[in-house]
C-alpha cells in the first residue's frame, strides 16, 4: 500500500477532499426549499417539479459506483476533479435554466457528483499515512452530515433574502473553487489499474438502478399497484438476474462481485443499507414535527409551528456533531475495530428514535428542545457509524479495488435512503389528520400514530445495523493489507 510517510501528513489535501464531500453534500439539500416554489417558477406542475430531488438522487446513487470503479482504473484524482466539474457545470445550467427540462439536466449534472465521497475516501487510502488514515476517511465520511446539516438554512437564506438564481450561482463557484483546490493541493498517488471499462455492466447497473429506485422513490404518486410501478419491480428482477450473470462471466467487471459477496463486505453493505435508511427517517421526521403548526396538538398529533429556517437550525446541530464524532469513531476502529465502531453507532441511533417514540407516545408536550437533543444524539451515532463503513470495507479489499468497494457501499447507503423516503412516507401519508394552519387554512398533518410507525422501524433498522456489524469477523484492522 502506498502511503505518505508521517511528517509529510497532506492535512491541507485532506482538508480539501472533505470541504468537497460537503459541497456534494449541499446538492442533496439546497433543493428542498425551493421544492414548493418550482411549479411557479419552472411553470410546470408539482408533480413534475418533484424531479427536480428525484433525478438527482437517481444519477448519483447509479454514477457512484461506476466512479470508484473509473477511479480505480484511471486514477481516482481524475475522476473527483471530473466530478466536481460536473457539479459546477450542472449548477450553471439551473441558473440559467428557462424551464424544466434544463433545469432537470442542471440536477442530473449535479448528480454526477456524488461519487466524490466514495472517490475521495478511497484517495485517502494513497496518500495518507496509516496512523492518520482512520481519522481522515472518517472525517470525509462525516462531510454528508456537515453538508445537509447546512444545505437548508443556506438554502433558505439565500433564496429569501436574494433569488433562487443567486442559489445555484454560489453552488457553481464552491464547486469550481473545490475542483481548482483539489488540482492544486492533492498529490497523484497510488497506480492505476487500467483495462477495458465494462460498458455493458455500466449500463445493466444502471437499469438495475433505476428500475428499483424510482418505483421507491414515485411509488407513493403513481400508487404501489400501478402498472409502471409494478413493471418497473420486474424489470428490476429480470435485469438483476442478467446483470449478475454477465459480472461473474466478465474478464474486467464493473463490480467485482466475487470480492462484494465475501462475507465482511457483504454484511458491511447490509448494515450500510440500514443505517442509510436510519439516516434519512431522521430526516424526514422531525422537520415535519417541527414545521406542522400547534394546533395539531389538538388532533392527536405534534407540531411545533416553526419556520423553515428556524427548523433547519434547530436540525443543523446535528450535522456538526456527526463530523466530530468521526474523530471519535477512528479511535475506537483503533481501540476495538471498525465493526465495534460500526455496532456502537448503530446503537446509539436506536437510542435516540427510542427516545423519539417516548416523545411522541407521552402525555408530555414536545419541543424543540426535546428534539434538539435527540437530534445531537443521532448525529453522533451517524458519525461513528458512517465513519467505520468505510473502515470496515478498506480492511478487506486490496488496494486495487478501494474505490469500486467504496462506490459499490456508498450506492448501498443510498438504497437505504431512497428506501427510507419510500417507506417513511407511505407511511406519513397513510394516517393524516387535517388541522388549521397559521392562517386558518386547513393544513393536513401526520397523526402521532404515523410518526410512531416511522419511528418504530426505523429503530429496528438500528438493531439490524447493529446486530449484522457484530456479524462481521474480527480481527483485520484499516492498516492490514487485505488477502484476497
Amino acid at each position: 500500500m502506498t502511503t505518505s510517510p508521517p511528517e509529510h501528513h497532506p492535512r491541507l489535501a485532506v482538508a480539501v477532499l472533505c470541504a468537497a464531500g460537503i459541497v456534494v453534500a449541499l446538492m442533496q439539500t439546497i433543493i428542498v426549499p425551493l421544492i414548493p416554489l418550482l411549479p411557479a417558477l419552472l411553470n410546470t406542475t408539482a408533480t413534475n417539479a418533484s424531479w427536480a430531488l428525484t433525478i438527482t438522487l437517481l444519477v448519483g446513487a447509479v454514477v457512484t459506483p461506476i466512479s470508484g470503479r473509473l477511479g480505480d482504473m484511471f486514477g481516482k484524482r481524475t475522476v473527483l476533479v471530473a466530478s466536481m466539474a460536473a457539479v459546477a457545470i450542472g449548477s450553471v445550467v439551473c441558473a440559467l435554466a428557462p424551464g424544466l427540462v434544463f433545469f432537470l439536466v442542471g440536477r442530473a449534472l449535479q448528480g454526477v457528483g456524488f461519487g466524490t465521497i466514495a472517490v475521495g475516501i478511497s484517495l485517502m487510502r494513497d496518500i495518507v499515512p496509516t496512523e492518520r488514515l482512520g481519522s481522515s476517511v472518517g472525517a470525509m465520511s462525516a462531510s454528508l452530515g456537515v453538508g445537509g446539516a447546512f444545505g437548508l438554512p443556506f438554502a433558505a437564506a439565500i433564496a429569501q433574502q436574494v433569488s433562487w438564481h443567486a442559489l445555484f450561482w454560489v453552488c457553481a463557484a464552491l464547486a469550481a473553487g473545490a475542483m481548482v483546490a483539489v488540482l492544486l493541493t492533492v498529490p497523484v498517488r497510488g497506480v492505476a489499474t487500467g483495462g477495458r471499462f465494462d460498458a455493458v455492466g455500466a449500463v445493466g447497473l444502471t437499469v438495475l438502478m433505476v428500475s428499483i429506485l424510482l418505483p421507491l422513490s414515485k411509488g407513493g404518486v403513481w400508487g404501489w399497484t400501478s402498472p409502471l410501478t409494478l413493471g418497473l419491480f420486474a424489470v428490476f428482477v429480470v435485469t438483476s438476474q442478467l446483470w449478475w450473470r454477465w459480472e461473474r462471466r466478465h474478464r474486467n467487471p464493473l463490480v467485482n462481485l466475487q470480492l462484494n459477496i465475501q462475507r465482511p463486505v457483504l454484511l458491511t453493505n447490509i448494515a450500510s443499507v440500514t443505517t442509510g435508511y436510519a439516516f434519512y427517517a431522521m430526516q424526514m421526521i422531525p422537520i415535519q414535527l417541527l414545521m406542522a403548526p400547534t394546533s395539531a396538538m389538538d388532533a392527536g398529533s405534534v407540531g411545533m409551528g416553526l419556520s423553515m429556517v428556524w427548523a433547519s437550525m434547530v436540525l443543523m446541530p446535528a450535522g456538526l456533531v456527526m463530523f466530530a464524532c468521526s474523530y471519535l469513531s477512528a479511535a475506537l476502529t483503533t481501540r476495538f475495530g471498525a465493526r465495534i465502531s460500526l455496532a456502537l453507532g448503530g446503537l446509539v441511533i436506536g437510542v435516540g428514535y427510542a427516545m423519539l417514540l417516548v416523545m411522541i407516545a407521552g402525555p408530555w408536550t414536545g419541543t424543540w428542545l426535546w428534539l434538539l437533543i435527540i437530534n445531537l444524539l443521532v448525529g453522533g451515532g451517524l458519525g461513528v457509524a458512517y465513519s467505520a463503513m468505510p473502515a470496515l470495507i478498506m480492511a478487506w479489499v486490496p488496494v486495487s479495488h478501494t474505490g469500486e468497494a467504496n462506490g459499490v457501499n456508498a450506492l448501498m447507503r443510498s438504497v437505504g435512503t431512497s428506501t427510507a423516503t419510500a417507506v417513511v412516507g407511505m407511511i406519513l401519508a397513510a394516517s393524516i389528520a387535517v388541522v388549521a394552519g397559521p392562517d386558518g387554512a386547513p393544513t393536513p398533518v401526520p397523526t402521532s400514530t404515523a410518526y410512531l410507525w416511522a419511528s418504530g422501524i426505523a429503530l429496528l433498522a438500528c438493531l439490524v445495523s447493529a446486530g449484522t456489524a457484530l456479524a462481521v469477523p474480527r480481527g483485520r484492522r484499516i492498516d492490514e493489507e487485505p488477502i484476497v
